[in-house]
């Protein structure tokens, strides 16, 4: 099965798409980890994409798309994979259908967590973190036994920047412009599944899972 987890950030598709994948038993292809190990293995697009990074320029798309499907090509992919992060617009989506058109594959399924802006807003601007040990917190959900403070060694607990509210609004924003519109495309297709993703972590993965009807 092949699937694409859309959704915008603080939906939680980085939990959900680790507990599907060792469900499923298929590699969770993760656009950031797919650009990482192209850089570390030293291929052509691997040093194109470390200039433009280096440089602090966004990887343009033919890079991009040229690094995924390299990963679709990998053994580990033929029985299936799920796609997180990637496509990110429908310039990209397209791309996608035309690296599977080529090997007469096709995507099965997109996922779409779906959460209302300010619950992500309050999502994401209560995180914190331990910078000594890395223990996360929020201060709604999961608070430190004193605030501001880690429960293992004491440090204060720091937010990170892109979690400051104003911070959090500007990336809905560009979400809502860029990637959103990858809801109606699939839509098209008819392989969009809409997931309430404002329930607890246990209660969506029993929406996707009978959703997939995996």
């Amino acid at each position: 099965m092949n699937l694409v987890f859309l959704g915008p950030p603080g939906a939680g598709k980085g939990t959900q798409a680790t507990r599907l994948t060792e469900r499923m038993k298929i590699p969770q292809l993760s656009t950031g980890d797919i650009l990482r190990r192209a850089v570390a293995e030293g291929t052509d697009l691997g040093k194109k994409a470390k200039e433009l990074m280096d440089a602090g320029k966004l990887v343009s798309d033919d890079i991009v798309n040229a690094i995924v499907e390299l990963e679709l090509m990998r053994p580990e992919a033929k029985g299936g994979f799920l796609l997180d992060g990637f496509p990110r617009t429908v310039p990209q989506a397209k791309a996608l259908d035309e690296m599977m058109a080529r090997r007469s594959m096709k995507i099965d399924h997109v996922i779409s967590l779906e959460v209302p802006a300010e619950a992500l807003v309050d999502r994401l601007a209560g995180r914190r973190s331990c910078p000594k040990c890395g223990t996360p917190y929020h201060v709604k959900s999961a608070p430190p036994r004193q605030p501001g403070i880690c429960d293992k060694d004491n440090t204060p607990l720091v937010q990170r920047p892109d979690d400051q509210p104003d911070r959090v609004r500007q990336r809905l924003i560009e979400y809502e412009s860029k990637t959103a519109p990858l809801n109606d495309y699939y839509k098209t297709k008819a392989v969009i599944r809409p997931i309430d993703g404002t329930k607890e972590p246990e209660a969506i993965q029993k929406q996707i899972v009978k959703a997939l009807g995996v």
